[in-house]
């Protein structure tokens, strides 16, 4: 959020505490009472006429019945006890102990008595100075902001989050306090704690251009004079890396010198008050024990603090620099508190002890011992308990086990552990018969089926490397992995399969029956290659244009399996589904976390996956006890079990793929409660193995709304880095790297990417990932996913890098320039997120959908830009980059939103509509937010497989036919489909 100048100078309501301030001063055992009372009212009089606004100030006179030593908690209070309306200009207390001493307390408001005032006041009543010699003054305008100001505060960031602190809903207005003695003093202390202060909180806030708010005395300030000199401006500090640290120091002693700022005349500024938020933090400077008359007097600069961590500069009681952080309990904890002013302590350090020519960049904020435990927070303490082994060696042993039970099913047909083990035995030994060597890689493009299991099974038993492929996939991203992955053989169903040459290309049927080819048995392939190498490679997205392939060994499945079979229980009773493709590496856990733990694994048919209410009948059925979902598709099968009356038997759910929004979980928590069903939430990356954290989500949790992911698994470790590789502060953002047991090997033939992402790990040796995520380490080591730092995105569970998009639109005839965003994603709803594409067409082009087609026939569907729209230029700002503002009001495609559920429909009742086909395009027009032709293609116009299944709701809430969503892909338009469903043949 930005804000302007006029922002801050608005005056809001806040606790009168907040403004308030006070000074106590220890007097000497002759002080006489009365003869301080006479001074106080003479000089009152002089000061003030009698009908000055609050009243006549007075003296009040105490008597503490205990000694002086123990009135600490007496004297404390009095200086935080906001000053009454009653109270006049200001409040003047002398507490009287029992064993003689005394102290005298003064609170006064900023808006009447700025911090020399009432210093000076304090003066007068102790006898240091006469009255006389001090005048009352009203302040004068004090000047405006340069131009030069105004453009630094528009630029900042402001109204930090404060995510990395623990507030107190119930704390009220009250402030604690947190004070550090520094190290290195400098004649300019506010300035360098001001500079130390936006380091602080920009990196715990992930700002480059923070705003902060100052509060001083006026610089031109008359001598002896009483009044409100207070002036309240804005601090911005570019720490991007365009001004070094010695600019950034300059710049704050000029803010802090009160000139060039917008002044508040005579008022005090409330920078950091107000319902609407603030400013995060405040430096309150020249107001407490610095000012060269201040000796033996004990300032408190605030009450309340005014912004929610206040900053304030001073000095021991033996002189020596302190800094004190004021905080508002309501907002930032002690702990959190705590740290931040320990930051401020470190970088002000660094900044008396560094040249000037540093970039705000090098300026670290954890000194050893800090570095040392955040390090530890992403480390677990429960170590992981294993033996490296083959993936096919675990199952064989499971095989052994348990022979006769199901290992494996898919549309009423079975195969046992035996049975499994029998062909994939068999299959391997005909690849290695066919001349496939150990350690060659042999593609897997086939439907979901048993074949699809048996495949997988066999290469790795053959001692090969499989290589999962989707074959929907468009023919030239399949030949793209044939070739890049080099591979020796695929086995397949498609009828041409486009391979390179030399490619064997081979039936399921013909491996299971290649030993009567052969005319003999074939001989059983005993596997040599260790844990440690390949098991399988899955493409994923690439940046470049071309999808690059993930390389991870057997050892690393298995490390997963030993790190989550105790704690999620799993076991032989279990039964899990294959809900997803085995291109996406989630179906590396669905597939192997049930083999190697003995369980049951149902294969979903493709259209079930895509049928809520078919894939929650089949989850009836079949008993499935482990659920494994990305949140999209589980917000859809948690509507259809809604309308189910039967109870399903799943024990355990793990979420991945994608971010999860833990709300709406309240409900399925009503139905299934959690001591029955436990929720998990999983981060995970390909080159990581599947999963990384778990989390345990309960209604506590979605009551919350949290957004953690949990922590590291046994094995696996986490770091939260900056741009150096430094540890950022607990709670801050930075980038996630993972360490430990899941690390893939590399990047198949992309040895510079390799090197760029897996790199070495400082911290615990070996190496770490660099996951291009960006994230925070809670103190209690749990990670928080804040989403990508690059132009890869997740769509409802998909991965996808938009520069690989982008490089493929490019390649499109006519195409000079093009840019690729996701819309809709801001909405929260899943269905609406939609990649679209802004392209520049040269010549005399104007027609995107040839650039749509071309896209079509190279990405895969859920990659392919739901619209293509041309603009004559691509907008950019001042400074060059993307002005994705402007670039939306080009958009052809307004934000789609949900058809209202009422019953009717064009032209009939309920159920009985006049034209079936008029009404499938009034809804696809409310859904899709684009005019909808009879020939025009659901998918082509922005559909989605969620859009989908919220047009069958629909349909179904109006009473219309059914609408089977299988139909809907076969037949895509309106006119199509409406022949269909009208005919009864759906």
């Amino acid at each position: 959020m930005r804000r302007t100048e006029a922002s801050w100078l608005t005056p809001a309501a806040a606790a009168a505490s907040a403004r308030c301030h006070a000074v106590h001063v220890r007097l000497p055992e002759d002080a006489d009472a009365e003869l301080m009372g006479r001074t106080l009212d003479e000089a009152v009089g002089a000061w003030w006429s009698d009908d000055a606004a609050g009243g006549r100030p007075r003296l009040w006179h105490e008597r503490i019945p205990v000694a002086r030593a123990a009135g600490g908690d007496r004297i404390r209070a009095e200086t935080t006890r906001a000053l009454h309306p009653r109270d006049g200009v200001f409040r003047a207390v002398l507490l009287e102990f029992a064993d003689g001493q005394a102290e005298l307390v003064l609170v006064a408001h900023r808006d009447r008595l700025d911090a020399q005032s009432l210093h000076l006041v304090a003066d007068v009543l102790t006898g240091r100075t006469r009255y006389a010699e001090i005048r009352p003054v009203e302040p004068h305008d004090r000047g405006e902001a340069r131009e030069e100001t105004l453009r630094e505060w528009r630029a900042a960031e402001s109204a930090a989050q404060l995510d990395w602190a623990v507030g107190e809903g119930g704390a009220g207005d009250r402030t604690g306090r947190v004070t550090v003695e520094l190290r290195i003093g400098s004649a300019d202390l506010a300035a360098r704690l001001a500079v130390a202060a936006a380091v602080v909180i920009a990196r715990l806030e992930g700002l480059d251009r923070p705003l902060l708010g100052v509060l001083r005395n006026w610089w031109d300030r008359p001598a002896g004079a009483l009044g409100a000199f207070d002036t309240g401006t804005l601090l911005a500090l570019d720490l991007s890396g365009a001004v070094d640290v010695a600019g950034l120091l300059a710049r704050a002693r000029e803010a802090l010198a009160g000139r060039g700022c917008r002044c508040g005349a005579g008022q005090y500024a409330d920078l950091g008050l107000g319902a609407g938020g603030g400013v995060a933090v405040g430096v309150l400077d020249g107001t407490g024990d610095e000012l060269p008359y201040a000796g033996g007097h004990r300032y408190t600069a605030c009450q309340t603090a005014p912004f929610p961590l206040t900053v304030v500069p001073g000095r021991t009681a033996s002189g020596a620099p302190q800094v004190t952080v004021h905080h508002r309990l309501r907002e930032v904890d002690k702990e959190s508190a705590e740290r931040f002013a320990r930051y401020i302590a470190f970088v002000h350090e660094q900044l008396s002890s560094t040249a000037g020519q540093l970039a705000p960049g090098g300026l670290g904020l954890l000194d050893a011992d800090e570095t040392r435990r955040t390090v530890e927070l992403g480390v677990p303490e429960q170590p992981l308990d294993w033996m490296p082994q083959r993936i096919d060696a675990v199952f064989a042993a499971r095989a052994a086990e348990r022979p006769d039970a199901v290992a494996v099913g898919f549309e009423g047909q079975t195969l046992t552990y035996a049975e499994l083990e029998e062909r994939a035995a068999r299959c391997a030994a005909a690849l290695r018969d066919g001349g496939v060597g150990a350690g060659e890689r042999v593609g897997v493009c086939l439907e979901r089926s048993l074949d699809l299991v048996v495949a997988m099974l066999a290469v790795l038993k053959a001692d090969c490397v499989y290589v999962p492929m989707d074959p929907a996939y468009p023919a030239e991203r399949l030949a793209y992995t044939a070739q890049d992955a080099g591979l020796r053989a695929v086995v397949t169903t498609l009828d041409s399969f486009p391979g390179t040459a030399g490619m064997w290309c081979v039936r399921p049927e013909e491996l299971e029956a290649w030993r009567d080819h052969l005319g003999r048995a074939p001989e059983k392939v005993k596997p040599e290659r260790s844990p440690e190498e390949a098991a399988y490679v899955i493409y994923t997205s690439g940046s470049t244009g071309r999808p690059k392939g993930v390389v991870v060994p057997h050892r690393n499945v298995v490390a997963l399996l030993a790190a989550t079979k105790d704690d999620f229980g799993l076991g032989p009773d279990d039964t899990w589904t294959l809900f997803h493709s085995c291109a996406f590496d989630f179906s590396v856990w669905e597939v192997w976390g049930a083999l190697l733990t003995g369980a049951r694994l149902v294969v979903v048919p493709f259209w079930v996956s895509r049928s809520p209410e078919e894939f929650h009948a089949l989850l009836l059925t079949e008993r499935v006890t482990v659920l494994n979902q990305t949140p999209s598709a589980f917000a859809q099968m948690m509507d259809a079990d809604r309308r189910s009356e039967g109870r399903l038997a799943v024990r355990l759910v793990v979420f991945g793929g994608e971010a999860l929004d833990v709300r709406p979980l309240r409900a399925w928590f009503d139905r299934y409660p959690e001591h029955r069903c436990r929720m998990v939430n999983m981060f995970g990356i390909t080159e990581t193995t599947v999963h990384v954290t778990s989390q345990t989500v309960t209604r506590r949790e979605a009551l919350s709304g949290s957004r953690s992911v949990g922590a590291a698994l046994p094995g696996w470790y986490l770091y939260v880095l900056d741009e150096q590789q430094r540890p950022v502060a607990c709670g801050a953002p930075g980038e996630i790297y993972v360490g430990g047991e899941g690390l893939a090997l590399e990047y198949l033939g992309r040895p510079d990417l390799t090197g760029e992402r897996f790199v070495p790990d400082p911290f615990n040796g070996g190496r770490m990932y660099r996951s291009g995520d960006r994230g925070r380490i809670l103190p209690d080591g749990r990670l928080e996913h804040l989403g990508r730092l690059d132009s890869q995105v997740k769509v409802r569970g998909f991965r996808i890098e938009l520069d690989e998009i982008r490089a493929v639109l490019l390649e499109a005839p006519d195409v000079t320039a093009a840019v690729v965003v996701v819309a809709g994603a801001e909405t929260g709803d899943a269905a609406q997120a939609r990649v679209t594409a802004y392209v520049v067409l040269g010549g005399d082009a104007d027609e995107t959908e040839p650039v749509r087609l071309h896209a079509q026939g190279v990405l895969p569907s859920y990659m392919v830009p739901a619209s293509v729209v041309a603009v004559p230029a691509l907008p950019l700002t001042a400074n060059g980059k993307l002005d994705r503002r402007k670039l939306a009001e080009h958009a052809a495609v307004p934000a789609p939103s949900t058809p209202a559920a009422t019953p009717g429909s064009p032209g009939g009742e309920p159920g009985e509509p006049a034209d079936l086909a008029a009404f499938l395009a009034e809804v696809w027009e409310t859904l899709l937010g684009v005019p909808v032709g009879p020939d025009d293609n659901f998918f082509l116009l922005g559909g989605n497989s969620l859009l989908a299944v919220r047009l069958a709701a629909v349909m179904r809430e109006r009473g219309m036919p059914p609408l089977p969503l299988r139909e809907l892909y076969l037949h895509p338009t309106v006119t199509r489909l409406a022949e269909v469903l009208g005919s009864g043949r759906a």
